[in-house]
């Protein structure tokens, strides 16, 4: 039943010591020489299992000011304020995290790429392509134009231009059709040497070959690549949707003519190295407990915000104590931005919880099953897919794979449950009314409601992706609902978010569109930044267009 409702260097080979201790990789500049030693010496066979490692460090530690955003996480009163953060005065050196490491992940995608082609080896060539395109599309996603044409030259080009977001995303869809049929057409050959373990995603570091031939576990691994691949471009195009100059049809055609689908049930796309105590999953390492089994120092900082928490709370939803640990005052959060104060001391308030650090020797995620069916559901719902199981299907089944994938117990007799004692709230209930005239009924805003409620702490991107690219006057007519940004809550019976942070020194209304370009942008490579011209934190990507 509901509950309190109310209405851009640093060698190749440090990289590879980085992929085998766990440790993360120091951040560089975009234009790193490519006459290292390294770099000439290096095979991509050794190369590209460091690079996946990478991909998960990424995707596991750079996205905590967006989980505050979000309304997931906000600091706790254990911890003086982040006056940057808390007030969205945001800066050119705020977030450059993101900028260097899906830069010097990509520039060693690049290394894979190119050798594998010489070598003829088109099962890693592919691989490569296929995680250039993934960091590429967070690239547009966070900072809008970036370098890409001109880009990962090393010394050929110290001073990339900058590519249009848009053109970008059109050239993805090209580039992974490219690596989906490398991999297919890809022998099991002595170029494609040792694909089976230096794959840590598909391979057999979590799919056992056991008595399989070694055609039938290239076939299988083959088609999971092909999958994650079909599903990154559904991706693309759910971001893109109001993006007439991306046609949905067309693309849509390309994947069913290539028929292998999307990820289905179970289907986790994880990176597992040989995660181990002393070289832990990334997120583990980060927000939960150090290779000394001590609490690190942003497992203090975060704790659970009190706005999105008590959605959780209301809700009954039984992935509360996957997504949060209760702490001295149960599963209780801090207004964001709030001073501290004694009584908001990390111990008092929840935290992070076990269905997102899990263990130490956990994979790490890159994209979930659940994801893959939210963006099903929404595509089905859009009509960008127009065949087989109805948008409602597609999101029962994203929150049952959310739920297996968070540790909830039985997680389709949970979902019934927690379906049935949310019936008649639009943010659970894909079928019920308004609750009030002008609020949102089911069908879209349960999908990207229940998506909220999903991807928390695991796919924030998307979370912020989704905020700014779908108005909320797309599912509510009240008059002065936003126009310009998704509205959670609200359209369940709660407060409408995600809330604005409370910092005293905050004047801001707005939570920001975008991430500035870094510094280092505007001291090496002036002209092509500059001609960007002005570029602020309201600055829109190509798809926000509402």
């Amino acid at each position: 039943m509901k509950l309190k409702k109310i209405i851009y260097g640093f060698s190749l080979a440090a990289l590879i010591l980085a992929a085998g201790t766990g440790c993360r990789k120091s951040q560089f500049n975009i234009n790193r020489n490519t006459n290292q030693p390294t770099d000439s010496t290096v095979t991509y066979d050794v190369v590209l299992p460091a690079a996946l490692h990478a991909s998960g460090v990424l995707i596991a530690q750079q996205w905590g000011p967006i989980q505050n955003w979000m309304g997931y996480w906000a600091r706790s009163g254990t911890y003086a304020p982040n006056i940057i953060e808390e007030t969205y005065e945001i800066t050119t050196g705020f977030g450059n995290g993101i900028w260097n490491s899906a830069y010097d992940n990509n520039y060693d995608y690049q290394i894979v790429q190119t050798k594998a082609a010489t070598a003829g080896a088109g099962f890693y060539e592919g691989i490569a392509r296929i995680m250039k395109a993934h960091n590429f599309q967070i690239l547009v996603d966070v900072y809008g134009n970036v370098p890409y044409t001109q880009a990962l030259k090393g010394g050929g080009n110290p001073t990339p231009a900058y590519d249009k977001g848009l053109d970008i995303y059109k050239d993805l869809f090209r580039q992974v059709d490219t690596a989906i049929q490398l991999i297919k057409d890809a022998p099991i050959s002595d170029a494609n040497k040792n694909i089976f373990t230096n794959d840590i995603i598909f391979g057999t570091s979590q799919y056992p070959k056991g008595s399989l031939s070694d055609a039938a576990y290239s076939a299988q691994q083959k088609a999971r690549w092909v999958r994650f691949a079909n599903t990154l471009k559904l991706r693309w195009l759910i971001h893109a949707y109001a993006v007439a100059a991306i046609s949905k049809p067309a693309e849509m055609a390309i994947i069913n003519a290539e028929g292998s689908g999307f990820l289905g049930v179970g289907e986790d796309v994880q990176i597992q190295p040989g995660y181990a105590s002393d070289k832990p999953n990334p997120f583990f390492n980060q927000y939960y407990r150090t290779t000394a089994n001590v609490q690190t120092a942003l497992n203090v900082y975060y704790a659970a915000n009190e706005w999105g928490i008590a959605m959780y709370n209301g809700d009954a939803d039984p992935r509360r104590s996957r997504f949060y640990e209760a702490g001295a005052n149960g599963y209780t959060g801090v207004a964001y931005g709030l001073s501290p104060v004694n009584a908001n001391i990390r111990a008092n308030l929840a935290g992070i919880g076990p269905g997102l650090y899990k263990t130490f020797s956990a994979p790490q995620a890159i994209m979930t099953a659940a994801e893959s069916f939210f963006l099903q559901s929404e595509a089905r719902f859009r009509g960008i897919i127009t065949s087989g199981s109805s948008a409602y299907t597609l999101m029962r089944t994203a929150v049952i794979e959310n739920m297996r994938y968070l540790g909830v117990t039985d997680p389709t007799g949970s979902y019934n449950t927690y379906e049935s004692n949310n019936a008649t709230f639009p943010d659970v209930d894909y079928f019920a009314a308004p609750l009030a005239p002008g609020l949102p009924s089911g069908g879209l805003y349960t999908i990207l409601q229940q998506k909220w409620y999903a991807l928390n702490g695991i796919n924030t991107l998307e979370i912020w992706t989704d905020y700014r690219r779908v108005p909320y006057t797309e599912v509510a007519s009240y008059p002065g609902a936003a126009s310009d940004h998704f509205v959670y809550g609200e359209g369940g019976g709660y407060p409408a978010g995600p809330t604005i942070s409370v910092a005293p020194q905050n004047t801001s209304t707005k939570i920001p569109v975008r991430y500035l370009y870094p510094q280092t942008e505007y001291n090496y490579n002036p002209a092509n930044v500059g001609a960007e011209g002005t570029v602020d934190r309201y600055t829109k990507i190509f798809w926000d267009i509402n």
